[in-house]
């Protein structure tokens, strides 16, 4: 199979291009092809500098430049290289002038402006770092979700996901010795979402935990009946409190954080305080 070289150039800090490219290529298995990242191009001179890249590395560019000037010598030059180009925002920006009414505003960078929600996101962020693991359970009340489920049901890695959505995100694990704090049970503000998953994949998973950690994979922690238990305990603790649940046997963490942001937008939409019993 042949190397695509795929240039990704950005007038911003490029996380949108990035996400979208990587999006289009995971259905694309064994693909070889080689990135070439072009972040904070904001003008005409930084191009130039590019333009040997695409000589040396012909292949496809894909774009998000908001200033016209710049933008229009990129597409003159993938022309006279005879590359083929795509500015990945054309169509959706050109789906939404059509719908409002009004002409979009070219501003480069304009998702990372330092405004409200940036500042927003950065909060977000310090908060679920602070209150990871059961941190902090006094101030549980200013998160917008709190996870809830056994050990190595990804509750870490989905609360990071989530707080680089701008979600305020705590969580705690469920210990059968070790009750969780009566302030979970008494949360106002906060969507409470349970983490569940097949007991033989938690196995797998905790196993594979000790053994990256040079310890025995005799332990309690994967005993079948002492894990099946586990995962009983906390559905059971969903179910009488009647939180939303989240099976990630199956999921990858953005599918996870996916379904909990679709909870909380409907959550939010029906202003009620907690609902939902069923696992998704």
């Amino acid at each position: 199979m042949a190397r695509l070289h795929l240039h990704l150039l950005s007038d911003s800090t490029g996380e949108t291009l990035e996400m979208l490219a990587k999006a289009a290529l995971a259905q694309f298995q064994d693909a070889d092809v080689q990135r070439h990242f072009w972040p904070m191009v904001r003008s005409v001179q930084h191009l130039e500098r590019i333009m040997d890249d695409f000589k040396t590395n012909p292949g496809l560019v894909l774009y998000t430049l908001s200033n016209e000037t710049t933008r229009k010598r990129l597409e003159d030059a993938c022309r006279q290289l005879a590359l083929p180009h795509v500015s990945v925002m054309d169509p959706i920006v050109a789906a939404l002038e059509e719908r409002l009414g009004q002409e979009a505003h070219g501003r480069p960078g304009g998702k990372n402006r330092m405004d409200e929600a940036y500042f927003a996101r950065v909060d977000a962020i310090q908060f679920t770092i602070a209150h990871d693991d059961g941190i902090s359970h006094e101030d549980w009340e200013e998160a917008d979700i709190v996870l809830a489920g056994v050990s190595r049901t990804s509750k870490t890695p989905t609360s990071i996901y989530l707080a680089n959505r701008g979600y305020k995100v705590a969580n705690i694990p469920l210990v059968v010795e070790s009750p969780p704090p009566d302030s979970l049970f008494n949360l106002k503000h906060p969507m409470v979402v349970g983490l569940t998953t097949a007991p033989a994949r938690l196995i797998q998973i905790r196993r594979n935990r000790l053994l990256s950690l040079n310890e025995t994979t005799t332990t309690a922690y994967v005993d079948e009946e002492r894990v099946a238990k586990e995962v009983a305990f906390a559905r059971r603790m969903f179910a009488d409190n009647g939180w939303p649940v989240i099976d990630v046997t199956r999921r990858s963490i953005e599918e996870s954080a996916a379904a909990i942001i679709k909870l909380y937008q409907e959550r939010q939409e029906r202003g009620a305080r907690q609902s939902g019993t069923k696992p998704i």
